[in-house]
């Protein structure tokens, strides 16, 4: 997957909320089952399913089966290329916000 293409891919995953909130789910604990997932969400467990399956193309979430469950896992791996494209904005608005400190400093009297 090129970087590109990765970027798409996450930006696209988490800007769905509801995908959104079960990545933050999942992110908030050790692993956790679709089970524990579909609890208290109001969605249905096969709406968590999809959910988590594109989590996963994404490179965000990663599986490990045991017996009946499946345990899901946050993969921060997975936002290194929206952590890359962002930073590369930091450096922007670092610059910027120098750019206006000097200017406020010249206007000072």
């Amino acid at each position: 997957m090129t970087q590109t293409t990765a970027i798409d891919a996450v930006m696209r995953t988490l800007g769905d909320p509801t995908r959104r909130a079960v990545f933050e789910r999942i992110v908030t604990s050790r692993e956790i089952t679709v089970a524990e997932l579909t609890r208290g969400s109001g969605v249905t467990q096969g709406a968590i399913s999809q959910h988590l399956k594109s989590l996963k193309q994404a490179g965000l979430v990663a599986e490990r089966p045991e017996g009946r469950n499946v345990y899901y896992r946050a993969e921060p791996e997975g936002l290194e290329p929206l952590v890359d494209w962002m930073s590369h904005y930091g450096l922007f608005w670092r610059e910027r916000f120098a750019d206006l400190r000097t200017l406020l400093k010249e206007m000072d009297p």
